[in-house]
């Protein structure tokens, strides 16, 4: 039994000297707060980026996934596929109503001509009969009849030209119906409009969704940025677009540059992750420091977020970061 507490008791101390080896080295590798000049400040934060979710527009049966998890995709690039039968029986149904209505139309042309012509005959006969009138041969009675039928025959052509008005409404309409379809056929194919990373698949082929339902999460890896928290005293000092260096936990030895691209105009309460009380008692700015796209664009496979760390910045833009705050990225 001896022997048995002598080996645990080894182990025990060589994982513990372990332990000590690895949080030596972070702690030589990461900077130290208390040494660096006033000029720069810090703050703990996680890796972000902007999450994309893919949602249909209009109701229906997802059909169709054509990616997975994880899956790296480009801007445009189809990622799930509705059902469209419905769709496409109404388009048809649309197809057939303009057709109808070309008709409608070409029907009205023609009873157009025909009333020009009865409008020419009825007018020639009226003056036919005003001059037969004149010179007494013909009664009152016989030029009030020719001239209530001219009357007549000018308004059945008045009313040919208003159907054939109606026909082009009905046209429009058609086609506006087949425009409408189409664009909901054409918004059954979801793309994304960013390229990145599939985060989640949030629904499977057979599911019914309701209009504006998810179906996925893309996450844009070229916008990938730190969010931290300053108290008040420091953040006034910040500049939009200044410099900043971000290490994470994970690989302390990578000196990450970014630019700050967001400063909070309202303080607020330090959120959980601030981890003393002091400073969660303070009223704080939110600050983000993207990382240059450029640079995700090399390491694209690399990015990951969620992953703590520590933003750096310069709080003042003539100084000159410290040695252990050069930009040091592995290719």
């Amino acid at each position: 039994m001896a022997g048995k507490s002598a080996k645990t008791a080894s182990k025990l101390l060589l994982a513990l000297l372990i332990v000590a080896v690895i949080a030596a080295a972070v702690w030589y590798l990461m900077p130290n707060g208390d040494e660096l000049p006033e000029h720069i400040a810090s703050g703990n934060g996680r890796i972000e980026a902007t999450e994309v979710d893919i949602a249909t527009r209009i109701p229906g049966r997802l059909e169709s996934f054509e990616v997975r998890e994880g899956d790296m995709v480009e801007a445009g690039q189809l990622l799930a596929v509705m059902d469209t039968d419905e769709l496409k029986a109404r388009a048809a149904a649309a197809e057939a109503n303009l057709h109808q209505a070309e008709q409608a139309r070409l029907l009205a042309e023609a009873v157009v001509v025909q009333r020009e012509s009865e409008q020419r005959y009825a007018r020639a006969e009226l003056a036919r009969i005003e001059t037969l009138v004149d010179r007494g041969h013909a009664s009152r009675e016989q030029l009030d009849r020719t001239r209530t039928a001219a009357e007549t025959a000018g308004a059945a052509l008045q009313a040919a030209r208003v159907q054939v008005a109606s026909a082009d409404a009905g046209i429009e309409s058609a086609r506006a119906a087949i425009r409408q379809i189409q664009t909901n056929i054409d918004d059954s194919q979801l793309s994304t409009p960013v390229g990145g990373r599939v985060l989640y698949r949030l629904a499977e082929p057979g599911e019914v969704l309701a209009g504006g339902g998810k179906v996925a999460t893309v996450l844009d890896v070229t916008d990938v940025y730190m969010t931290f928290f300053l108290p008040e005293r420091l953040a006034g000092r910040v500049a939009m677009g200044s410099d900043a260096r971000i290490i994470i936990d994970a690989a302390p030895e990578y000196v990450i540059p970014a630019t700050i691209s967001y400063v909070a105009s309202v303080a607020q309460f330090t959120p959980k992750s601030v981890e003393t009380e002091q400073e969660r008692e303070k009223m704080m700015f939110r600050i983000r420091a993207r990382i240059d796209p450029a640079l995700l664009e090399e390491h694209i496979e690399q990015v990951k977020t969620g992953l703590p760390g520590v933003a750096w910045l310069k709080l003042d833009a003539d100084a000159d970061w410290p040695a252990e705050l050069e930009v040091n990225v592995g290719h």
